[in-house]
């Protein structure tokens, strides 16, 4: 029998940025923080050997060392869908949709690779039980990118234990960070990232809803430099300051996130009877309180940033300790990739 990981390095890799966590398991349920860093790319890094140089200067901006690595990886091209289908063996169902993506999923994915796997029905959900189909989650990225990917981690010398997609790494973290309402109730996941946002809807344990929102942080400070015709660090301090014109500005802005929210809460309440009793943010954006006042003003809830890492112990030298509660918003992704794998040994 394998013996099992005390510490793993968990990787948000991003088109713009690069994420590290290394998360130790002690004695109990107790997991500690050690180590961390984060990297800001200048582009999108598309040759393994400039993947794997970045990776090399995050490990060592970070610290520390572990047997094992998982990896969150954020795309715009990646594919994350969820299917009805009879109950069919997850293997079988990976091999159909790569050969049959355009019924499927209404896409082909013969340059995809792919995964699939059953998602396990909320208690008590006797319409489903009864109703002889499955519901699946599809994850996949183009064949060209995984490529790259794992020669950059070759080059890195990272030894990788699980590659998954940013956003199911997201709902794995918040499972982490707040099990009783994971398995409890209905909760809202609302991550904003550079170019797009992913919204998760849950429902005691299930995953009901996972989409993508063409509308990132990127979007958010073009249109807040258009209406207010100033700079970017101009347009932070005044976020910053909660100045009530720009805020007023950010609510315009936020118009087209703020709708697609609306939507998918209304899909669950229609599809599950079920009410969403605040939601939860991350990504950069979600440290600014006027951002989540705005949110919380609109979709007339509570609207609040989040961090797995609070549930973690810190063993952060005292350097590091003082901007990490800032940064820590960050680093669901690069946490929730760790935490699968260090919980499932």
């Amino acid at each position: 029998m394998a013996k099992a990981l005390t510490s793993i390095i968990g990787v948000d890799l991003g088109c713009y940025s690069l994420k590290s966590v290394l998360l130790q398991r002690k004695s109990g349920s107790r997991v500690v923080v050690t180590h961390y860093a984060s990297q800001v790319l200048s582009g999108p890094v598309d040759t393994a050997e400039s993947l794997g140089r970045e990776l090399k200067s995050l490990f060592k901006t970070m610290g520390g060392s572990a047997k094992s690595c998982a990896v969150g990886i954020s795309s715009p091209d990646a594919l994350i869908r969820i299917i009805e289908q009879p109950e069919t063996p997850p293997t079988l169902l990976r091999d159909a949709l790569r050969l049959n993506g355009m019924a499927l999923l209404n896409q082909d994915c013969k340059d995809f690779v792919l995964d699939c796997d059953e998602i396990p029905t909320a208690p008590g959900n006797a319409e489903a039980e009864t109703a002889g189909r499955k519901r699946y989650l599809v994850g996949g990225l183009p064949r060209a990118q995984v490529s790259v990917i794992g020669g950059a981690l070759e080059q890195s010398g990272t030894n990788v234990g699980a590659l998954q997609l940013a956003p199911i790494c997201a709902f794995n973290a918040f499972e982490f960070a707040f099990p009783e309402v994971f398995k409890g109730q209905a909760f809202f996941l609302v991550d904003i990232g550079h170019s797009n946002s992913t919204v998760m809807v849950g429902s005691k344990r299930e995953l009901i809803l996972v989409r993508s929102i063409d509308f990132g942080g990127k979007a958010l400070i073009e249109g807040l430099e258009s209406l207010s015709g100033e700079g970017r660090e101009s347009v932070f301090q005044a976020l910053e300051q909660e100045d009530e014109v720009m805020v007023e500005y950010t609510r315009v802005t936020l118009a087209p996130l703020i709708r697609e929210i609306q939507s998918s809460i209304g899909f669950l309440e229609h599809r599950d009877e079920e009410t969403i009793g605040r939601i939860y943010v991350s990504g950069g954006p979600a440290k600014s309180a006027a951002l989540l006042r705005v949110l919380s003003d609109n979709l007339h809830l509570p609207c609040e940033s989040w961090s797995a890492l609070a549930n973690c112990e810190s063993a952060l030298p005292a350097s590091r300790s003082k901007s990490f509660a800032l940064e820590a918003l960050d680093l669901n992704v690069a946490c929730g990739a760790a935490v699968e794998l260090l919980q499932g040994n």
